[in-house]
């Protein structure tokens, strides 16, 4: 049993003659009646009955397109989700992020992404560095956003961009009559950090140790979000990336730039070969647009 053969018996069923069912694929009309043949004889048992030049299915004959139809349109789904691929690179996209671009700046490509793919499945799970990476990797995400401290390897990445460390202030406190936050304002203040593995975490520690202060950390968190909402209820202050203070700001939360200029890198992470998908290199380009308009580079 051969696809040809399948396809001639099909065709010939859907359009009731083996000459048509030739012209639609492109073949003689002997070559139509050998292979219903050869499929005759391969299954072991009558498709047609022959009565003056014609063909008419026989009962078995009738039952076996059934499924043979049922495998035809699987075909036309295989069809369309090749389609699918071809001009977009799939019909959805998997996305894993950072919570510090989970607010705003992700969101906000994707809304303009949609704009012009209306059609296709997003999926976006906000989680930690680690955790983006590892759903990268095995496979189940098809791009994420990661701080810099995870391990890249095993993954192709690009980097997305460097956004400047900023101090966050309670409205009141006392840092806030200060146009720029240096080392020396910090020594005794209780702070709130990132967690100690968190690269941009330890380049603040390293700036504040090299002039001799040593960085005193009431809470340490994760999140860059939460971080925001602790020092607007008051907690203390803490050092944040832009990205993370959206609604904040408009909620009260005082920003101040921190001196010397320090960066949180964020690393765009992919499967081997995932970016050459178009749908991938289109949501890229999106990621990147927002990035630049929120002028975050």
């Amino acid at each position: 049993m051969h696809f040809r053969q399948l396809e001639a018996f099909h065709t010939v069923m859907t359009t009731g003659s083996t000459v048509r069912a030739a012209e639609l694929m492109g073949v003689t009309q002997p070559a139509v009646s050998r292979g219903i043949a050869e499929l005759e004889t391969s299954i072991g048992f009558a498709l047609f009955d022959r009565v003056r030049g014609r063909l008419i299915a026989t009962p078995e004959g009738r039952l076996f397109h059934r499924e043979v139809e049922e495998s035809f349109q699987g075909l036309d789904r295989l069809r369309a989700a090749a389609a699918s691929i071809r001009d977009y690179g799939s019909g959805s996209i998997r996305i894993a992020c950072l919570s510090a671009l989970g607010a705003e700046l992700v969101p906000r490509a994707i809304q303009a992404f949609l704009a012009d793919n209306p059609r296709i499945r997003i999926t976006l799970q906000v989680l930690s560095s680690t955790n983006v990476r590892n759903l990268v990797l095995d496979g189940r995400f098809d791009l994420g956003l990661a701080a810099d401290e995870v391990d890249r390897s095993g993954l192709d990445s690009q980097l997305f961009g460097n956004f400047p460390v900023l101090c966050a202030l309670p409205q009141g406190h006392p840092l806030c009559r200060l146009a720029v936050i240096r080392p020396q304002d910090l020594q005794g203040v209780p702070m709130i950090g990132l967690a100690p593995e968190d690269r941009a975490r330890q380049r603040i520690d390293a700036a504040m140790r090299a002039e001799g202060v040593e960085p005193d950390y009431l809470v340490e968190t994760p999140s860059a979000s939460t971080i925001c909402a602790m020092v607007l209820a008051g907690t203390a202050p803490g050092f944040v990336s832009p990205p993370a203070v959206t609604g904040f700001l408009e909620r009260g939360l005082i920003l101040r730039p921190f001196e010397p200029a320090i960066y949180f890198r964020h690393y765009l992470l992919f499967r081997p070969d995932a970016q050459k998908a178009r749908l991938v290199r289109d949501f890229i380009a999106a990621l990147f647009a927002e990035r630049n308009r929120m002028r975050y580079q």
